[in-house]
């Protein structure tokens, strides 16, 4: 490994490493954040909630494409901080090569899936006669960029396990750049609305995906994509065992949107583009406390695979501390400016006054969300996948499921806007006992080692 990420992953102080790892990787989050918000917000220009609709439904097939990413980018950025922590670095640079060619591939195939899959997609993802058509045109386009979109969210993330945060967010924000740039374009100037959109994400996937391209050409990485490093024996376990749980976390958020959907469908579509545009305004709160986490996962990686828990604890509880410190102050600051920040997105007075408690009520568990973040992304840096699984289908599967179908049931529709942040209250109480349960068997078993 290069020598000064070296020295951040294992001498700095906790607090610097943190900010030097972290502070780039939120930054990249509030890009993604950005990246997804202009959509919206170009779209909503329009003044036709029925598109604003079609894209919140759309949506999370975006996400389904995006947690495919993580599962090679965040799966393989755990194992190669935590092989780098224990200086394996060739075995490393298989691991990012598998991760490159795996990703293309299983983009190609999701091509094929999505488009042939289409009718069946449109018909469970809660669009009405409305909004299918223009659902239709934003997922035909999203599928066309598949591999692109996979490929670019994998190394985003895969880069970062070698400490490499600042090229992480570069990349992010050229593809950012590109698509703010190309939505007024084409959803206004153009008069192509949601194609539109979904046309200008694709094409900023496909510039992110060059600057990665050109990041390993350079030369200046301890990784590998060149062909001759791809293996798949012995690595791809390593790298599905703890991608799939942070997959499989996007993947259940993506069908826990589309259930959301369903059901407010029959509160009418000013309630599905109201959450819609809630919960992106929501994404800034849920990313940046994410990025924190995701960002000192290679850190924590590093520090346990040399063997040193008492650094991973100590990343992890400086970390929780900062991100709880972040949700409170942005919990006040939506729950004061609910109204402008809905009015940013749309000027329909329908929307807007669905969309304000909508938003106010996702922000109950913002301030202890990023909590379970954290020790989820540390349960994935040090390997365990059986305990990150287990968090990843409870929050958006297990728990808010249920939530959802037993409290629209009774409650009507402020049960269904109060699920998710019960569901996350949950989470965040069983990641805690999850994380102090393993982390006292590692020191148990580590000072029974040294004895």
């Amino acid at each position: 490994m290069r020598n000064n990420s070296d020295s951040v992953f294992r001498d700095a102080p906790i607090p610097k490493a943190v900010a030097q790892m972290a502070v780039p990787t939120m930054l990249s989050m509030l890009v993604v954040v950005l990246y997804n918000m202009v959509d919206t917000f170009f779209v909503g220009q329009t003044g036709d909630a029925n598109q604003v609709a079609a894209v919140s439904v759309a949506t999370p097939v975006f996400l389904i494409l995006m947690a495919f990413g993580n599962m090679f980018g965040i799966g393989g950025s755990s194992l190669i901080s935590r092989l780098l922590g224990a200086g394996e670095g060739e075995r490393a640079k298989k691991v990012s090569a598998f991760c490159c060619y795996g990703s293309l591939v299983w983009g190609v195939v999701m091509v094929f899936v999505f488009l042939a899959a289409m009718p069946f997609i449109l018909s469970v993802i809660g669009t009405s006669e409305y909004t299918i058509d223009y659902a239709r045109d934003y997922l035909f386009w999203i599928s066309l960029g598949a591999p692109f979109i996979i490929f670019a969210n994998a190394f985003c993330n895969l880069i970062r396990g070698e400490g490499a945060a600042t090229a992480s967010i570069v990349g992010n924000m050229v593809g950012t750049v590109v698509n703010i740039i190309l939505d007024p374009i084409m959803i206004l100037w153009l008069g192509w609305g949601v194609k539109g959109a979904a046309i200008a994400t694709v094409i900023g996937n496909i510039c992110a995906c060059f600057f990665y391209l050109f990041y390993f050409l350079r030369g200046k990485t301890v990784l590998s994509i060149h062909p001759r490093n791809f293996a798949v024996r012995g690595i791809i376990g390593g790298v599905i065992s703890i991608g799939l749980p942070a997959s499989l976390n996007n993947i259940l958020m993506s069908l826990s949107n589309i259930l959301l959907n369903k059901y407010l469908a029959g509160y009418g579509d000013n309630a599905v583009a109201g959450m819609g545009v809630a919960m992106k305004a929501n994404m800034l709160v849920v990313f940046v406390q994410l990025g924190l986490a995701m960002g000192v996962q290679p850190l924590i990686g590093f520090a346990y695979g040399a063997n040193n828990i008492h650094r991973v604890r100590g990343v992890v509880n400086f970390s929780a501390i900062c991100t709880t410190i972040m949700g409170v102050i942005l919990t006040v600051i939506y729950w004061f400016t609910a109204d402008s920040i809905i009015s940013i997105f749309i000027n329909d007075a329908a929307v807007i006054e669905a969309g304000v408690p909508m938003l106010r009520a996702l922000m109950f568990s913002a301030p202890v969300l990023g909590i379970m973040f954290v020790l989820q992304n540390a349960l994935q840096a040090m390997g365990r996948a059986a305990a990150a699984l287990v968090l990843a289908v409870s929050r958006q599967g297990f728990i808010f499921v249920p939530c959802v179908i037993i409290a629209g049931a009774y409650l009507g529709l402020n049960g269904i806007i109060f699920s998710q942040p019960a569901a996350d209250l949950f989470s965040v109480v069983m990641s805690i006992i999850m994380f102090i349960y393993i982390t006292k068997r590692l020191m148990r078993q580590q000072a029974q080692s040294a004895a």
